[in-house]
């Protein structure tokens, strides 16, 4: 038994508890927060280690979180949570209202709960892919405590569908969010209460890959992203248990590493874990001897990313956005093509603007290893402009379909017009060298500005490059710029000019009011095309 680990969840735990004896009675609540609050509440009411073991302090609170989730289910079984009579939100809320169940010793007020929410989610639908493992992982608890064939017939209907994991271990959302957060979770429980062992092949895939997208401060990786997370930063904490149990399950030094990691960080709601030691308390047992691969080049084929560690210095270089010409949820457009840090040293993205009729940030159409240190990125720009419509094509009254033509829509019956072309074709390669990275821009086509944009994080020290305002945007005009944290240090150039270009996002943004300007310290090198131009980055 790792008692360190138990103490850590304990006290944890016992600190989220303190804090709801004084604010549980939130209205604002959604019902997902009204559960957890529960299950938090009731691992601390139950863990023998726990300072609010058996207090009958918490049974108030417990009481009117409960009554809160008898009063918001609908009469059909389901909860409002931004989206109305959802199945998945309640399948998010269900699964920690059986937790409490069972660790309550069965309340009949959430047995009610339960047996409402039951058909609800055999019967109801689905927005996203993870949705399907959340809510069959739910219906697999229900049927745990409250059998029924129609539950189990549900789950093997989403099953059969197939799990959307590619070979080499990312989900089709390639969110580290919804892994760490619902499907790994998920398909845990479903190997455990439904007999699926084959299940934990695609979660032992998936923290394999996790491997290769940490950085050393506990951050994941998630440029590639197609959800929400492609815009922010990620910490590692969430896949705690996951790491932990396939650690103990497999034996596997690598997951033990970053789940002792994660432990001597201390770093998130790691109290959350105490109901799922409570629920399995073998996941406490003493974990193996390991470490955790530092030294790689790892490259991701299914999102068209390539992850660079050498100890304290990472890279990532990206060329798999989802080039639909939309902006929208479930698609990758983070335009963030190349990152590095070393230490606490931080470039947080590498972005490339043309001045190309409003079609916006560079986003590369794929990614080509060229060999062990040589990747190459690539994208060719055309916008049309439309001729005179074929004579027989032509109408009297003036009126034509109304169509898309990859930039805006206009009633021209764009599919029937010749065309005439302008065209940009960008190539960035990017060469590992031994103190950090050359990346080679070679534009060719059309005559047009552009604008290159580093983004450091905030905290350290800029030199060599000139103020342009006092909003955070400098622009490297000659010579060499160097961006410090201390005895960390990462230098780029050289400079290009002083030519001022705006970063365009594109008329997709501006024309909602929208940008795409990243939170950091900014610093812009410029030119105009066709020509090349060579950025060095070198890491100290």
């Amino acid at each position: 038994m790792d008692l360190e680990f138990l103490t850590l969840l304990t006290r944890a735990n016992d600190a989220q508890v303190s804090a709801l004896l004084t604010d549980y009675r939130d209205q604002s609540d959604s019902a997902r927060a009204v559960a957890r609050k529960a299950r938090r509440l009731a691992a601390g009411f139950v863990s023998d280690r726990s300072a609010y073991h058996r207090d009958g302090a918490l049974l108030e609170s417990l009481g009117w979180l409960m009554a809160e989730l008898v009063a918001r289910q609908h009469p059909d079984g389901l909860y409002d949570v931004g989206n109305l009579h959802s199945p998945p939100d309640t399948a998010f809320v269900i699964q920690d209202v059986c937790m409490v169940y069972a660790l309550l010793g069965g309340t009949p007020s959430l047995g009610e709960v339960i047996r409402r929410a039951g058909p609800a989610l055999a019967a109801g639908g689905v927005h996203t892919p993870n949705h399907r493992w959340e809510v069959s992982a739910a219906l697999a608890r229900v049927n745990a405590l409250f059998p029924d064939p129609q539950y189990v017939a549900r789950i093997d209907e989403w099953l059969a569908e197939g799990i959307d994991a590619t070979p080499d271990g990312i989900y089709s959302e390639r969110s580290s969010t919804y892994a760490a957060e619902v499907t790994n979770p998920s398909l845990l429980t479903l190997a455990r209460l439904q007999d699926r062992p084959d299940l934990l092949a695609y979660v032992r895939r998936n923290l394999e890959a996790t491997l290769y997208l940490l950085e050393p401060n506990g951050e994941v990786d998630t440029i590639a992203s197609r959800r929400q997370d492609q815009k922010s930063m990620r910490d590692v904490w969430w896949y705690l248990m996951q790491f932990r149990e396939l650690a103990l399950l497999d034996g596997d030094g690598r997951f033990a590493a970053v789940a002792r990691a994660i432990e001597t960080r201390g770093v998130g709601e790691l109290g959350d874990f105490l109901a799922d030691i409570l629920e399995q308390p073998a996941l406490a047992a003493a974990l193996p001897a390991g470490s955790a691969p530092t030294d790689f080049v790892h490259h991701f084929p299914s999102q068209a990313s390539v992850r660079i560690r050498h100890d304290s210095r990472t890279a990532t270089v990206f060329g798999g956005t989802d080039n639909l010409g939309v902006i929208a949820s479930g698609l990758s457009t983070n335009p963030t093509f190349f990152k590095a840090r070393t230490g606490n040293a931080i470039l947080d993205s590498v972005r490339l603007s043309p001045q190309f009729f409003g079609t916006g940030h560079f986003r590369s159409k794929g990614l080509q290893v060229l060999g062990s240190n040589t990747y190459r990125l690539f994208d060719e720009s055309r916008v049309p402009y439309h001729l005179p419509l074929p004579p027989q094509l032509r109408r009297t009254n003036g009126q034509y379909e109304l169509g898309w033509d990859g930039r805006f829509y206009s009633a021209m019956d764009f599919s029937d017009r010749p065309r005439e072309y302008r065209t940009l074709r960008t190539e960035v390669t990017i060469v590992e060298v031994a103190r950090g990275f050359d990346l080679s821009f070679e534009f060719s086509g059309d005559e047009t500005v552009y604008a290159i944009e580093l983004c450091f994080r905030p905290g350290g020290v800029l030199t060599g490059a000139d103020t342009l305002d006092a909003s955070g945007n400098y622009q490297l005009t000659s010579g060499t710029g160097s961006y410090a944290v201390g005895t960390d240090r990462i230098e780029f150039g050289p400079g290009s000019g002083p030519l001022r270009v705006a970063m365009d996002p594109g008329e997709v943004y501006t024309y909602l009011g929208a940008d795409l300007v990243p939170d950091g310290v900014r610093v812009y090198l410029t030119g105009r095309t066709p020509r090349r131009q060579m950025l060095q980055l070198r890491l100290s």
